[in-house]
């Protein structure tokens, strides 16, 4: 028993097998479940195929000039691209990529299954899964679906997007062709450099079109997406030739290329060029002051008018692949940039203003920033108590930045040495030593950034406008180098008081255009007050002349009787017209630091705004004069194509375009053609007139100007704004920091000097022209004395002057009488001889009476006393009415006397004529 009972317990027990299996197909089954259940999730949750787009969704934005020709590059950092057709890759590229990146790519549906199994089995045999399987397709949907693929720090992040992208690449194959697949891979794979698409890189890498690349410099290319910072060509151009040749080996065993015409491409020294073109090429250069513009205006537009947002606005602009055509015109562009950049042109003594900022951090990591008042602040205190931000020199202003970072950075050892003098020994011994020695103290401050920008002062700023369009031809923002982009531009941000050049605006605008006043409208130039006693002060401050017409307050530029002018009107209407001419910055109310201002106030005549003006709305509104009235808002682009060409915004129909058709975009009419037509030509006597504030210092080669002039208080801003029959042109003078211009050279005058400079050249060969005088405009003869309708022969000093018809006065002077009406006597030549006879035989009857001798009576002969009438002839000669000279005097004959006598004359002439003896 026992022996049986143990040979029993050692018989092993046979192995389930059966049971196994079936567990491990059951558990095999659950996971081969789970994993399609995983894969069928994936697939669920993958993007629908219908409402994504492969085609790459940002490309670069180009402004061009009026034929198209790019003139500078907006991309944002991952838009750095360049749209193109597949008919525009050459061959030799196309070929090339497939070669090295998918060699079946026309053979399978989308996802390449002998491909992944080379794949896996290269991994399994090497231990290195690092053989790409990806086709030419899902390459494509990673980079425009799955833009977030760089972000992926995990096994389950890269397999989840791997299965979507292998579904959707089987997908895409089934609803767009090959060709479409390859064109948009192609526009959108990184290719180094900051480049995205082929055509991108080729003018990056070798300055032309990707139409133009040959065999070997597509090589270079195809060698890049692998690893595109690695493989750069500029910057790694040994690796590149590495990968460059397997390109070629590929292309040559796959056909596309035959043996010689790979060793014709090993043999070319492509790199050698890249090398040079990348020199040449240098940097990118700063925007300029037209391109900050334009761009800044471009963005309002697209959020104005199109409803984007900032952010939309903003993509569009740098990653839309937008064309933006510019309405600068290339050579007035030019002439602005060479004046603004003569000495000649400004006064001696050219300052530097300094714009300075400093970082500095200390032990903790606590960053602490410094900037130009700071330095300011110091320089005062310790080196120069009037220093302002202005430095005689470069070298001055350098010691300045050097001497306050030294400052800042020893503030902190102070303060360390005073801890420690307070620090007992015994402390100290406990203390660790000093490292500082060694350059690891922890306890000085540090600069992690400093800058110290300089401009040249006194600035200037010039608009130029083609007032019949808005479009902006031209601008200066400020002279000096431009040396960034998007950086102060005076021409269109800087706000300064515009001064006398506002009385046009909004006092005689309005007076001429609402309130029926005239050029010929009196006041008197005497001492006045504003309304809160405050007087008005002329410019000069001795010219109280008496009775002034709106035309000389004009040319003289009085201050008073623009005052009076705006009072008259009220400010209201004034503020109201202004604002109509485009200038944004007048608030009818506003606050600041608790007080509350408004700009519908008498000195509104005189400039006196709370916010300023500034030089883009200040030209903008002068040009409305110039365009009959018209006020067209200023434009820095004619139309704006998106990526496809279509017209996103077209403003080109303003080109041809009259100066009366209002129903254009951004048009608007301001005051009658009359009451421009009139304002043009009193500004005309500023330029042209002995006393106009800019006489025999305005010049435009000949062509007539109509301007005036604008000077703030203490001669901290000058102006001139004046326009031509083709263009508009305001130069602005001053300080940045709004000090006073001094006395000395031409301070006071160079605004004056760069526009005449400007508008010289600008003018030079172009047709003669005038200002066009409206048919409803006529002129007037007017008596100087009371500027009424002068009398005829009775108002001793005359003068012409225009108005609209509607407003001719209808009263005529009355401080002069018509002369008294005379009737024309004839003078027959026969009259003085018989007048003389008879005078003889009178005196003879006169004798004979005396001596009471009476002669015998002749009957043919007259009685004695008996003038006979002189013989008259058969047809009297014909009396011409008097006529007049243009001094209104009788015309003279040849011996100086006149051809009709008065009565009074002639009986005078008679007389004496009887007392002969």
């Amino acid at each position: 028993m026992n022996t049986h009972s143990d040979s029993r317990k050692n018989t092993p027990r046979p192995i389930p097998w059966k049971r196994i299996i079936i567990y491990a197909a059951a558990a095999l089954a659950a996971v081969l479940v789970l994993f399609l259940a995983g894969i069928w999730y994936l697939i669920a949750t993958a993007p629908d195929i219908d409402t994504i787009t492969v085609s790459p969704t940002e490309s670069a934005t180009y402004i061009c000039d009026a034929q198209g020709n790019y003139l500078r590059k907006l991309t944002l950092a991952s838009s750095n691209r360049d749209l193109v057709t597949l008919a525009e890759i050459p061959d030799a590229l196309q070929k090339a990529i497939i070669a090295i990146e998918d060699e079946r790519f026309y053979e399978h549906g989308g996802i390449d299954i002998r491909g992944i199994a080379r794949a896996m089995w290269t991994g399994l045999t090497s231990g290195s899964f690092s053989e790409g399987a990806s086709t030419i397709t899902q390459q494509l949907i990673k980079n425009n679906v799955f833009t977030e693929w760089t972000l992926e720090n995990s096994f389950l992040d890269r397999f989840r997007r791997k299965i979507q992208e292998q579904y959707l690449a089987l997908q895409l194959e089934d609803r767009i062709s090959k060709e479409e697949i390859l064109e948009d891979y192609l526009n959108t794979i990184n290719l180094g450099a900051g480049c995205y698409g082929v055509q991108a890189a080729s003018r990056r890498y070798f300055g032309k079109n990707v139409s133009e690349l040959s065999l070997s410099e597509a090589a270079v290319l195809a060698a890049i997406p692998q690893n595109p910072s690695g493989f750069n060509p500029i910057t790694n151009p040994e690796e590149n030739d590495k990968r460059r040749k397997t390109v070629l080996k590929y292309m040559e065993n796959q056909g596309y290329i035959s043996r010689e015409e790979k060793e014709e491409a090993l043999q070319d020294d492509v790199y050698g060029r890249i090398r040079k073109f990348n020199e040449l090429k240098g940097d990118e250069t700063a925007y300029s002051y037209y391109e900050d513009a334009l761009i800044d205006q471009v963005l309002n537009v697209l959020m104005n008018e199109k409803g984007y947002t900032y952010d939309q606005a903003y993509r569009a602009v740098f990653s839309g692949g937008l064309r933006i055509f510019s309405a600068q015109e290339a050579q007035a562009q030019q002439i602005c940039d060479e004046e603004f950049q003569n000495p000649a042109n400004f006064p001696e003594g050219t300052e530097f203003g300094i714009d300075y900022a400093l970082s500095v951090s200390d032990s903790a990591g606590l960053v602490t920033h410094y900037g130009s008042e700071s330095l300011r602040s110091y320089i005062r205190q310790e080196i120069n108590p009037s220093f302002d931000l202005l430095c005689n020199s470069q070298a001055e202003a350098q010691q300045y930045a050097d001497a306050f970072r030294e400052h800042i950075l020893s503030q902190n050892s102070q303060t360390h040495e005073t801890l420690e003098s307070e620090t007992s020994e015994d402390d100290k011994d406990d203390e660790p030593e000093d490292d500082s020695e060694n350059g690891d103290s922890d306890q000085a401050l540090k600069v992690v950034g400093e800058r110290l920008s300089l401009s040249a002062q006194p600035q200037a700023s010039l608009v130029l406008i083609d007032q019949k369009t808005g479009f902006v031809r031209a601008i200066v923002g400020g002279r000096g180098e431009k040396t960034a982009s998007l950086v102060l531009n005076r021409a269109t941000e800087t706000y300064r008081q515009p001064g006398s050049t506002f009385k046009i605006l909004a006092a005689y605008a309005p007076a001429l255009d609402s309130f029926g006043q005239t050029l010929a409208t009196t006041y008197e130039n005497e001492p006045y007050n504003y309304e809160n006693g405050t007087p008005v002060s002329n410019w000069d401050i001795t010219d109280y002349s008496g009775t002034v017409t709106i035309r000389e307050a004009i040319t003289r530029s009085i201050n008073v009787i623009a005052v009076k002018c705006i009072t008259a009107i009220t400010p209201r209407a004034g503020f109201d017209y202004a604002r109509n001419f485009g200038i944004s910055t007048l608030y009818e109310s506003y606050e600041s630091g608790g007080n509350l201002s408004s700009d519908i106030v008498q000195p509104l005549a005189l400039g006196g705004i709370t916010q300023g003006v500034s030089n883009l709305e200040l030209c903008s509104a002068y040009a409305a004069i110039a365009n009959g009235g018209v006020h067209v808002k200023p434009k820095f682009f004619t139309k704006i194509l998106d990526r496809h060409g279509d017209i996103l915004i077209d403003y080109s129909e303003l080109e041809n375009s009259s100066e009366t058709d209002t129903d254009l975009s951004g048009s608007t009419r301001v005051i009658s053609p009359e009451t421009a037509f009139l304002l043009t030509e009193a500004m005309k006597d500023v330029v042209a007139s002995p006393q106009g504030t800019a006489y025999q210092s305005i010049f435009a080669a000949g062509q007539p100007v109509a301007g005036k002039t604008g000077t703030t208080s203490n001669y901290k801003d000058i102006w001139f704004v004046g326009y031509t029959p083709y263009y508009t042109c305001c130069v602005w003078g001053g300080y940045d920091n709004n000090r006073d211009l001094p006395l000395a050279s031409t301070y006071h005058t160079y605004n004056k000097v760069l526009w005449s400079a400007v508008m010289n050249r600008l003018h030079t060969g172009l047709p003669a022209a005038d200002f066009t005088k409206p048919e409803t405009v006529k002129s007037v003869t007017l008596c100087k004395e009371s500027h009424l309708p002068a009398i005829s022969n009775g108002c001793p000093e005359t003068y012409e002057e225009y108005f609209a018809k509607a407003t001719v006065p209808k009263k005529n002077c009355p401080l002069h009488e018509v002369p008294p009406e005379t009737e024309p006597i004839t003078i027959y030549p026969d009259l003085f001889p018989e007048t003389e006879t008879q005078s003889e035989t009178q005196a003879e009857t006169e004798t004979a009476t005396n001596s009471t001798e009476i002669p015998p009576t002749d009957t043919e002969s007259p009685p004695a006393d008996i003038i006979p009438p002189p013989t008259l002839p058969e047809t009297p000669p014909t009396v011409s009415p008097p006529s007049e000279t243009e001094t209104g005097h009788p015309a003279e004959s040849e011996t100086g006397q006149t051809e009709t006598n008065s009565l009074e004359d002639l009986m005078n002439r008679l007389t004496g004529l009887g007392s002969l003896p």
